[in-house]
């Protein structure tokens, strides 16, 4: 089967994790996705723990199956190869702080002047225009800006970081959807346009109905732990051996009297404070403590099996070893190993994405630092080893290097 993004190419100089993140997604679709990288590091990403054999696991999971391009963008030469590549593909993303590639001299305006149908896709904390733009900002400053962490943790306790980065991800996956929609336009209009993606709106766009609660309540939505604000039970219950989730109050209303009997608390089926979700919810302090000490009584595989088969919504609440082994997980290919020749194999999360009639999927291991210099400047300038050495021996490309991160780590 053929790629779906198979004839897209991509300029991909964005680094750690929100951009690469973005460019992943498209790269596991089919779009050949070329990072450029400064030499001689490259991608901070590369020095990032934990290292398998020398190879930072970090940037392997989010940079597998793209190409890499070493070029100094700051030479003048630099430059020049990288407007005249730019001319030749679909899309080149970025996520420095706003104005960086306009003093680099590869903006916008240079960019589609060379190309009028280039797709520039930018990713920063805070957009390209309002007083906060110039300000530098990585996950945990959007996350903190952008609400979530008030509104995550255990009630009256400390803000709580979620376990994944999720103000560098939600803004990875909102420039993927970004850049494919303006791929569609271009095929009506004929003309690219950049993309301005913020970190921060991001976070704003994805707090599902923490703003809505607060225009319609006045009150300021905080944290509950595992429960939701608006439906009771769903929320993790501790079982004699571990916990579950149990998710009630947006089904069918019989569904509570079930719970309730094979908790064995039949007392409560009738009981008029409990009778409704929203009963359940103003009430939920009278209700967690009866709940707690029913659910502590027996295993999780006890719920599990009897809450299943009367068909009330429930789960485990695995650890990531148990994810990793879960048969369902098996079953549709979400952890796969990608074997590189210095690292040796390293299981990684794959694409969700599945398509009746196209491949998705990872498509093979990350670059090293410059290993495809070469042959992608012949492929899209048509420069010859010669041309691309001499590039080399003024400092203005790089074929091979990197980090010593033995050195680092040590």
């Amino acid at each position: 089967m053929s790629r779906p993004l198979e004839d897209i190419t991509i300029l991909d100089l964005t680094w750690v994790l929100s951009g690469p993140y973005a460019s992943m997604i498209l790269c596991d679709l089919g779009a050949e996705v070329i990072k450029v990288e400064r030499p001689p590091w490259g991608d901070v990403a590369r020095t990032t723990t934990p290292y398998q054999d020398g190879v930072s696991g970090y940037f392997f999971s989010v940079n597998r199956g793209k190409r890499s391009v070493s070029v100094d963008l700051r030479k003048p030469e630099g430059r020049d190869l990288f407007i005249r590549m730019a001319a030749k593909v679909e899309v080149v993303m970025e996520n420095f702080t706003p104005g960086t590639m306009d003093r680099l001299g590869v903006g916008y305006e240079t960019l589609s002047a060379a190309n009028p149908r280039l797709i520039f896709a930018s990713t920063s904390g805070f957009g390209q225009t309002g007083p906060y733009r110039d300000r530098p900002a990585l996950d945990i400053i959007v996350q903190g800006m952008g609400g979530i962490l008030s509104i995550t943790g255990e009630p009256g306790g400390p803000p709580i970081r979620p376990g994944a980065s999720y103000g560098d991800i939600v803004a990875g996956l909102y420039t993927a959807v970004g850049i494919l929609t303006a791929i569609h336009e271009r095929e009506r209009s004929g003309r690219g346009q950049a993309l301005d993606i913020s970190m921060l709106d991001c976070q704003v766009s994805a707090l599902e109905n923490a703003v809505m609660r607060y225009s319609v309540t006045g009150k300021a939505p905080e944290p509950l732990g595992t429960r939701h604000p608006s439906a009771t039970p769903f929320q993790a219950f501790e079982a004699a051996d571990g916990w579950l989730v149990v998710a009630l109050g947006f089904g069918e209303e019989n569904q509570w009297q079930l719970f309730c009997a094979i908790l064995g608390l039949p007392e409560l089926i009738g009981d008029a404070r409990f009778e409704t979700s929203p009963r359940r919810t103003a009430r939920h302090a009278e209700l967690e403590p009866m709940l707690n000490a029913a659910f502590k009584k027996r295993p999780v595989s006890h719920w599990l099996e009897e809450m299943l088969a009367a068909g009330i919504p429930c789960g485990p609440v695995n650890s990531i070893p148990q994810l990793v082994d879960d048969p369902q997980i098996q079953h549709r290919g979400m952890v796969v190993p990608v074997t590189h020749p210095k690292a040796g194999t390293i299981r990684i999360a794959n694409t969700p994405l599945r398509m009746s009639r196209s491949e998705t999927g990872i498509k093979g291991p990350p670059p090293d630092l410059g290993a495809d210099t070469r042959d992608v400047l012949g492929e899209l300038l048509g420069l010859d080893d010669d041309a691309v050495a001499a590039l080399e021996a003024a400092g203005v490309v790089a074929t091979s290097g990197g980090p010593d991160l033995a050195a680092i780590s040590g």
